[in-house]
């Protein structure tokens, strides 16, 4: 069983409004977004292209609804970019997420990364970092978490489709090339299970480095379209590729059982991005919450 005092439960924006694809729930407000996470039982949220930015104006809007702020996106571009850009817009992310109270920064390297291309197929053209890249990536991150550190939080990378760090070889890689007190892992089953890859693997090895959770299920049959039709990542997205958990064809239950006899402590936080014309978010908020409840004892 979880204890209930180590764990919060969240779900992300991405499955109302979609910040790579605005046109999916472009017209669904932000206190909307928000106040449906809340009717559906969740405490927390990560943030969305919709929300305020200055800080008193969304604590306030979080407040009334009795949600908090578990992290926000980042994206590095340390591969491609100099360092220095990315430092400087890191600060700024991190300093803005302290002062609301979160304590991990999700940080996910978008450089030579195709998940924001529409007509480029995922499988067939998924970017490969040189060895120099690794280098230069597991560096600055390196860096990066040093700067996490001084307030107190901690980066915690993201694996993600599309991106030069995916596959199980890519974090493990990842992994013993980054320091363990300065680099931590997000895990997010959604992904890795799309990948073809183990979630459970990852978990079970990385436990102690893991941080935070992204709970993503994944319909098989249109994984299986987007292999055969080769198509892109906003593509599979658009078609319906992820949804919450009790929806899909991913079973929770081993992942549950590994994290609730485990010492870990935070966000387990919801997250598929679906058009919301397709799956109605508060329905979709609600199947996920109500499997949590039943399946997860939280």
């Amino acid at each position: 069983m979880f204890d209930k005092n180590a764990i919060h439960l969240g779900i992300a924006p991405i499955g109302w409004t979609n910040d790579d694809m605005p046109e999916l729930g472009g017209d669904i407000p932000f206190e909307q977004c928000i106040s449906e996470m809340a009717l559906a039982g969740f405490t927390g949220t990560e943030i969305g292209n919709k929300y305020p930015k200055e800080v008193d104006k969304l604590k306030k809007a979080l407040q009334l609804r009795g949600l908090s702020i578990a992290s926000a996106w980042f994206s590095a571009y340390l591969t491609t970019n100099p360092y220095e850009e990315t430092q400087e817009a890191f600060i700024q992310h991190r300093d803005f997420l302290h002062a609301m109270g979160s304590k991990v920064i999700v940080v996910s390297e978008q450089g030579k990364s195709i998940q924001g291309e529409m007509d480029t197929p995922l499988f067939e053209n998924k970017p490969k970092f040189s060895d120099q890249e690794w280098h230069v990536l597991a560096d600055g991150l390196n860096r990066l978490g040093e700067l996490a550190n001084e307030k107190g939080m901690k980066l915690v990378f993201h694996h993600h489709m599309g991106t030069g760090v995916q596959t199980t070889e890519e974090i493990d890689r990842l992994m013993d090339m980054t320091e363990e007190y300065l680099v931590y892992l997000l895990f997010d089953t959604g992904h890795l299970y799309f990948s073809g890859d183990d979630p459970l693997y990852i978990l079970n090895k990385y436990l102690s480095r893991i941080k935070h959770v992204h709970l993503k299920d994944v319909r098989d049959d249109v994984a299986e379209l987007v292999k055969r039709e080769k198509l892109s990542f906003l593509q599979a997205v658009k078609e319906g590729v992820f949804t919450v958990p009790g929806d899909g064809s991913y079973n929770f239950q081993p992942v549950f059982e590994i994290l609730s006899q485990s010492t870990y402590k935070g966000w387990l936080l919801v997250e598929a991005e679906q058009n919301p014309e397709k799956a109605n978010p508060l329905e979709h908020a609600l199947i996920a919450r109500r499997y949590l409840r039943e399946e997860a004892g939280i």
